[in-house]
Order: C-alpha cells, then structure tokens, then sequence
C-alpha cells in the first residue's frame, strides 16, 4: 500500500519521538511517498531545532543519515492543483503539496501535524492514525 507520510511524521521518527514506533510499524512493508519539497522541509526543521538549541549540529549530521535512510519515493508537485486546495482550505502550499499527493495517488495520510489532518479530511483523504 501507498502511505504519504509528511515532514512531521518523518521527524519523530529521525529525532525519536514517542510516536517513533507507532508511525513504523504503521508504515513497514508499505510504499513511503511524499511531495518533492520534503527534503527542504526536514532541511528547515533542522536548522530551526539547531537556532532553538534542541539539537546540536552533530544530531542534525546524524538526523541527515537517517532520513537518507528512509525509503521515500519523492512525487512531482502539481503547483497549480496545489494552489487551488491552499486557497479552498486556507492552509500553507507546504500542506497543500501532501493533500494533493494523497488525492492523486488515492493514499491515506499520516501527519502528526493536527491542522493538515483537519484541511486534509476536507478534501476526503484519510488519515492514518498515529
């Protein structure tokens, strides 16, 4: 099965949050997909745990080896389709990039993140919950 998986999800698995287990057992021997951008986003993430001093440079270097780890298959974003359910949700286009992967491929959701859950269920995607 197909899993779009976000940025958050992603992160409590690199940075061992307590959700960690939950979210790879929720996701073993299932396809991981996610927009192009989320490299980016673990990429600001990391620098915004680096300028609050939750993580040292050294985790963030190890963070990196982790992600690259993940078998993530990284899909095309549709900027305009995008746009258009960023608009109709109100939502930033970095939530939007996910919806309009879960639609497209017609895959459930899992986001630790509480506002693209609810934008995402507007437009039918299910959620896996964590």
């Amino acid at each position: 099965m197909n899993i779009v998986i976000d940025t958050s999800a992603l992160l409590a698995v690199i940075v061992a949050e307590p959700e960690r287990d939950r979210i790879v057992e929720l996701t073993a021997g299932h396809t991981l997909i996610g927009p192009g951008s989320i490299p980016w986003e673990i990429g600001n993430a990391f620098s915004a745990m680096l300028k609050q001093q939750r993580l040292g440079l050294l985790e963030i270097q190890e963070g990196l080896k982790i992600f690259e780890t993940i078998p993530l298959r990284l899909v095309k974003i549709d900027m305009q389709k995008a746009l258009s359910i960023a608009g109709e949700a109100k939502t930033y286009a970095y939530d939007a990039y996910f919806i309009d992967c879960a639609l497209r491929l017609g895959a459930p959701l899992l986001s630790l993140d509480g506002g693209l859950k609810r934008a995402a269920l507007k437009f039918g995607v299910q959620i896996m919950e964590v």
